[in-house]
């Protein structure tokens, strides 16, 4: 029983460190990358749509992205929903493939986007936490009803606090290696 609540607090823990990942790939650097505008939502056909549904995205050169709507009638909407977002990027058009260039960052916008690492990974962090203490209340409530000794709670609790601290470091690891990579020129 004590496994079975330890081996789904991991698999919580994993998804936490792969929502970041994900999550950080979508902060821009100075380089194009896909990932900065493909899960960008899109008003399209009456529900919000990720932009790689919509169009196929392309990177031609090393600070230009190409996004080609599938549907034409698309570009504006497309045009407006990245304007709107936070990225700080002006698109530009032809009528058929939407053009953005990646401006280079300034040291006030790094220094911009390094807070935004730190507060991800700062939620991500509090996610860990609470499942961290949903986990051991379980382990509690095993004890209370007498399904686990004393010993099987405290063996538990070392246990979620153990996989608590690898997956910490792992997110720390990753936030200092996407502020490296922002603040790198």
């Amino acid at each position: 029983m004590v496994n079975d609540v330890i081996r789904e607090y991991e698999d919580h823990l994993k998804k936490a460190v792969e929502a970041l990942r994900h999550q950080l790939a979508t902060i821009r650097t100075g380089r194009a990358s896909s990932a900065l505008v493909e899960h960008l939502q899109v008003e399209a056909y009456g529900a919000p749509m990720p932009l790689n549904q919509l169009a196929s995205i392309t990177v031609p050169e090393a600070r230009m992205l190409l996004i080609q709507p599938y549907d034409a009638a698309m570009i504006k909407t497309i045009e407006k929903a990245i304007q709107q977002s936070d990225l700080g990027i002006n698109p530009g058009n032809d009528g058929r493939i939407i053009r953005l260039v990646i401006p280079q960052l300034t040291e006030e916008r790094r220094r911009e986007m390094v807070k935004v690492v730190r507060h991800r990974v700062e939620e991500v962090k509090v996610s860990v936490r609470n499942q961290r203490r949903d986990a051991i209340d379980q382990l509690k409530e095993m004890e209370h009803e007498k399904l686990i000794s004393e010993d099987d709670l405290k063996r538990g609790q070392d246990r979620v606090q153990q996989a608590t601290d690898r997956c910490v470091t792992e997110l720390e690891q990753l936030g200092k290696d996407k502020e490296a990579e922002v603040m790198a020129v």
